[in-house]
């Protein structure tokens, strides 16, 4: 599938199915996940058929059902922006092999979590993933002029990559960011202050990419 219409097609979902992850798509999400860390020297650590992390009153209250499975970034608060990339390059692969994800930044606990954390590093994001319920739906968004600006010249490229970062998950929806195209050099800056706003730059980073293929540079 297109790039494009893969994060078209990946929405929110936090209510799965009691069907364990198929033994085929395990052994293609850790490969992923073992080239991903390996790129990022991230802390990434996934879990499957483990219970404790969501049985929660937040998780409840969050609408979590049968959320068994979640993929954890470990480390330092510096790293949220990559956490923010790297995380959002799994979410669309495993749209891609068919499975569903919500990004998670409260609604679990740390303390039952089954993650190694060593001195120094704590849970920064939290991944869950499963078959879901259903395929999630589509959140209200920003128009391309509240997110974008453009000093000079305006690239082809430039609108789709706006449109793709539209297009990302961010927390609460809040659509905190703007990409600013100066004579063709990218910057992506938060937008006012919120909820895991570096989380989300990088985030919005990837989709940017991803799309374009051309770099951008987060100012946080």
């Amino acid at each position: 599938m297109e790039m494009m219409e893969l994060m078209k097609s990946r929405h929110s979902v936090r209510r799965y199915l009691e069907k364990p992850i198929a033994e085929d798509l395990r052994t293609a999400i850790n490969n992923y996940i073992d080239k991903t860390r390996q790129e990022s020297g991230l802390n990434i650590q996934v879990c499957y058929d483990e219970p404790r992390a969501f049985k929660t009153l937040l998780a409840h209250y969050g609408s979590f059902r049968n959320a068994v499975n979640y993929i954890a970034f470990v480390g330092k608060k510096e790293e949220q922006t990559k956490v923010g990339y790297y995380g959002e390059a799994i979410v669309l692969k495993l749209q891609e092999l068919g499975i569903n994800t919500c990004w998670v930044a409260v609604s679990y606990s740390k303390r039952k979590t089954a993650l190694k954390i060593n001195k120094g590093e704590t849970i920064l994001c939290v991944i869950s993933f499963g078959y879901g319920e259903t395929q999630g739906t589509m959140h209200r968004s920003k128009k391309a002029a509240d997110v974008s600006e453009v000093i000079g010249e305006k690239p082809s490229w430039f609108d789709a990559g706006v449109e793709a970062a539209l297009l990302a998950p961010t927390a609460v929806n809040q659509q905190r960011f703007k990409v600013i195209c100066e004579n063709g050099v990218i910057t992506i800056r938060p937008n006012g202050i919120g909820y895991y706003v570096n989380i989300d730059l990088g985030i919005i980073k990837y989709h940017f990419e991803a799309v374009t293929k051309k770099k951008a540079e987060v100012i946080n």
